[in-house]
């Protein structure tokens, strides 16, 4: 088998991951990085071990031998440089949200379909294997109808007015934040699991921090928590902290949820029950490997992740034996071994969120926006 080699964009929190993730495969080489600036490659490539860097990402574009792409920036540059790399022929599996409207997502999903290129919005958290056990119990029947959906996603990292990270400016990472950031997976969630679409919603938004300390250098996805700038400036916000959001999915299901970055003690929290007319089910991203199952005429079930013991459909999910945890990172490594499976095969199935997915996902958040500003229901 010829091995893949793929350029990653972006140095920060995800670039890394997704340069550990796609190291994990075994069939795909990170032959280049590119950064903002040169020496930030440099110095990220020098850690990862990657000898091939850049401050400008075009320059990797132009190498024929790069078949794909990972877009880990931060959001405003999502669309510019998904474009560029379709246009230069190259796969793409960017991270969301996919655009900063949905006018540039729906430009990216016609690209990849003229190109006939693998294209793929980065919904990995669908990938934990008890997730996919949940999608397997719901497709047999073992919920029976779905009634009605709850939960939350739910964080504190940015609790306090001295929080601070390229997400809260706009102009790095567009008009939403914190539904954007958290709420859009929330919503793929929602939809793949129970294989209902949102139809209408009514949300609303909350900023609670009308300022906030911007510290005068920039600061790593998640990692503010642990630093304490001398020098910062204090500017006003206008992305939410908070959302709450009532559901209508299909002709008959409801829900409600939550999304936070200000709950303190969460530390990413994504919640989702789901109550269908034979069973419930509840799943939490902070215990990813435990799985609750309810029952009205008998003994509620508590499972924790074991291959044997899942639905058929859902076992490639899992790698490793019951009792041996698989987590956040191992997502990463579920979604790119698919998508590269379709980079090498083009008639291969796909099995990932695609670039319609990214563009339903702004299509959910205009609503969200709209709805909040007016106070009332929109339709989706």
């Amino acid at each position: 088998m010829r091995k893949l080699k793929t350029a990653v964009f972006g140095t920060g929190f995800m670039g890394r991951v997704h340069t550990e993730g796609i190291r994990r495969l075994g069939n795909v080489e990170v032959a280049g990085i590119a950064a903002s600036n040169a020496e930030k490659a440099r110095k990220f490539g020098e850690e990862v071990g990657v000898e091939r860097t850049t401050g400008d990402y075009r320059e990797l574009l132009k190498d024929p031998s790069i078949d794909a792409v990972h877009v880990c920036t931060p959001n405003v540059l999502h669309f510019p440089m998904a474009k560029a790399a379709m246009e230069a022929g190259k796969h793409v599996l960017c991270e969301k949200p996919l655009a900063t409207s949905v006018a540039e997502a729906q430009q990216l999903v016609t690209l990849a379909k003229e190109k006939n290129l693998a294209n793929c919005t980065f919904h990995n958290l669908r990938y934990y294997p008890l997730v996919q056990n949940i999608r397997r119990l719901r497709e047999a029947g073992e919920l029976g109808e779905i009634y009605a959906v709850q939960g939350t996603y739910s964080q504190d990292w940015l609790l306090y007015d001295t929080d601070w990270n390229w997400r809260i400016d706009p102009a790095a990472n567009g008009r939403s934040r914190c539904f954007a950031d958290i709420g859009t997976h929330w919503c793929d969630m929602v939809e793949h699991l129970t294989g209902l679409r949102i139809t209408s919603l009514c949300a609303d938004l909350q900023t609670f921090h009308k300022t906030r300390k911007k510290p005068k250098g920039s600061i790593e996805t998640f990692a503010g928590k642990n630093t304490q700038p001398d020098e910062f400036e204090e500017v006003a916000i206008d992305t939410e902290d908070f959302a709450a959001v009532l559901l209508r999915l299909g002709d008959r299901a409801r829900g409600a949820f939550t999304v936070s970055q200000v709950s303190s003690g969460r530390k990413n929290r994504l919640c989702m029950e789901i109550y269908g007319s034979k069973a419930s089910v509840t799943w939490d991203q902070e215990k990813p490997d435990e799985l609750w199952i309810g029952h009205r005429n008998e003994p509620n079930r508590f499972i924790v992740k074991d291959p044997s013991l899942m639905q058929p459909e859902a076992r490639s999910y899992a790698d490793l034996p019951g009792g041996h945890s698989e987590g956040y990172d191992d997502t990463f490594k579920q979604l790119f071994r698919r998508f590269y499976r379709t980079v090498a095969d083009r008639s291969a199935a796909v099995e990932y969120p695609q670039f319609s997915d990214g563009l339903r996902q702004l299509q959910i958040l205009d609503k969200v926006l709209d709805s909040s500003s007016k106070h009332a229901w929109a339709d989706v």
